[in-house]
């Protein structure tokens, strides 16, 4: 029996939609802490390093682990937990999540060892990739009105991003006042605050797919992705050799036996046949190739601001803020353009405006380039801001509710590995092209600056090369975003007045 109100209550009472519209946005609040946190762990270490170093002294290759295992980790599993919400529930896979990554967050905090810091890095990355997929699925579930839902996943979008823009930031001003341990406690609180209001706000979610999991899928999935990209990081830190070789041919191996049995299952971990909507396949292509660049771009234009132009870490970590408001900006605005542009002009959008960026790079030099630094971030952030908010909105809507976990998954691992070949890729072409013109004191420009005695002539000399390979770097980074943008204008249908308008519902858009 519907309970009636007095018309006193009827004045005062909020409408259905307004509290369920309050409901959703408060929501997409208690979501956006622990999305802030796993972005921050991926950049926040940056800064931290030398303190941790000077505590625990790991080796070289131990360093190299504390820095990546949590990227490795996170890049790994995010097809397979986004496929395990699906199934059993997203909520209460991102609460047990938040849990693990607290826990772990703490653990990694109160390390005494490099080996237990590595083992609690690698837990975080544990419950932060069952936060991202299950958090995007969830928040489409929570706009049920296409146009709030995709201004959602563009805050969605701009949280994340802002993440990795600020972890440097957010190291920095903690180091300066408090030891290393505190670069993990941060995360405590956010998941204190998750794990006390995500009961009240945010209802389970569970898709209707029928079938379990495939657990060899899980395994070649995982270990494929995570041989793949320790293959790309090693290659790039220590050149490729043997080991790097054969340990890459395993890892393409196992991902290949996974994409074969994909088309054999009946209920398969990832739905191969969305690849073959054109607009889809091109905005997984355009997150990956977003991070690619950014990723190399961030890390080669960190060591030029450092080494070359000689500003201290937290200076340099603060010239990139304009570019990180800009993103998240972008990244909340773009949705509302979709009705007007479509999402053809704004996939291409990205890779122009990301290529013009990169391209302002080449005209720094050895004795100055802040400004044109700071004006190359902000234009390709643009971009980045634009990639984020399409991809993720994309891969959400192009399929059916019940399969937003897995849809999310894959354009949040196409980031990861974009994160990941950027600097394989980019930051080992400069490296040649530093080896093949420098001083030939040492392989990398800090090695050679911290040669005791080295001449002046040989550390211009250096700072040279390395501009030299930056400057290879950019051009190929932007002649690839300006030719993918292209090739989008000219591929991609031009979508109706109607379509772009009002999106289409996601089963209508899904590929069987």
């Amino acid at each position: 029996m519907t309970e009636r109100l007095s018309p006193t209550e009827q004045l005062t009472s909020p409408a259905p939609s307004t509290r369920s519209d309050r409901r959703a946005w408060l929501g997409l609040l208690v979501v956006l802490g622990p999305v802030l946190l796993v972005a921050m762990d991926n950049s926040i270490l940056h800064l931290a390093m030398p303190r941790i170093s000077e505590s625990l002294s790991p080796s070289a290759g131990q360093a190299l682990w504390i820095l990546d295992i949590y990227g490795f980790v996170v890049g790994s599993l995010l097809i397979t937990f986004g496929s395990v919400g699906d199934r059993y529930g997203r909520l209460r896979l991102m609460t047990v999540g938040a849990v693990v990554f607290g826990a772990a967050s703490a653990g990694a905090a109160l390390s005494s060892s490099p080996e237990a810091l590595i083992a609690f890095r690698a837990l975080m990355g544990i419950g932060g990739a069952t936060l991202l997929p299950s958090g995007l699925a969830v928040i489409s579930e929570l706009f049920r009105d296409p146009r709030q839902r995709a201004q959602a996943i563009g805050i969605f979008a701009a949280t994340f991003a802002t993440g990795f823009a600020i972890g440097p930031v957010t190291g920095g001003l903690l180091l300066s006042v408090f030891p290393w341990g505190s670069v993990f406690l941060i995360n405590l609180p956010v998941v204190v605050l998750f794990l006390v209001f995500a009961p009240a706000m945010l209802q389970e979610v569970r898709g209707t797919r029928p079938g379990r999991v495939d657990v060899l899928s899980v395994v070649l999935s995982s270990a494929g992705l995570l041989l793949t990209v320790y293959t790309l990081k090693d290659a790039a830190s220590h050149g490729l050799g043997w080991h790097q070789a054969l340990t890459g041919l395993a890892g393409v191996a196992l991902v290949w036996w996974f994409l074969r049995r994909q088309h054999r299952l009946e209920h398969p971990l990832v739905e191969l046949g969305l690849f073959r909507e054109r607009v889809f396949a091109f905005a997984i292509v355009t997150g990956l190739l977003s991070l690619l660049v950014w990723a190399a771009a961030s890390y080669l234009t960190g060591i030029y601001l450092q080494s070359v132009l000689g500003l201290d870490v937290l200076t340099a970590a603060l010239l990139a803020v304009p570019g990180a408001l800009v993103l998240t900006v972008t990244c909340v605005v773009t949705p509302r353009f979709f009705e007007r542009i479509g999402r053809r002009i704004a996939l291409a959008a990205a890779h122009l405006f990301a290529g013009a960026g990169l391209a302002l790079l080449l005209l720094a030099g050895t004795e100055s380039g802040v400004g044109w630094f700071v004006a190359s971030t902000m234009i390709a952030s643009i971009g980045y801001g634009i990639s984020f908010s399409v991809v993720a909105d994309v891969a959400v809507s192009a399929v059916p509710p019940e399969r937003a976990g897995a849809a999310a998954a894959i354009a949040e691992t196409s980031n990861e590995l974009g994160n990941a070949l950027g600097i394989s890729l980019l930051g080992a072409t400069a490296a040649l092209v530093f080896r093949l013109s420098g001083p030939d004191v040492a392989g990398t420009l800090n090695e050679t600056l911290a040669v005791s005695g080295l001449a002046e002539g040989a550390a211009e000399s250096a700072r040279a090369a390395f501009l030299s390979g930056m400057h290879v770097a950019v051009v190929i980074g932007s002649a690839v975003s300006f030719a993918v943008g292209l090739l989008i204008l000219r591929l991609v249908p031009r979508a109706p007045r109607a379509a772009r308008v009002s999106q289409a519902a996601p089963a209508s858009r899904s590929v069987r």
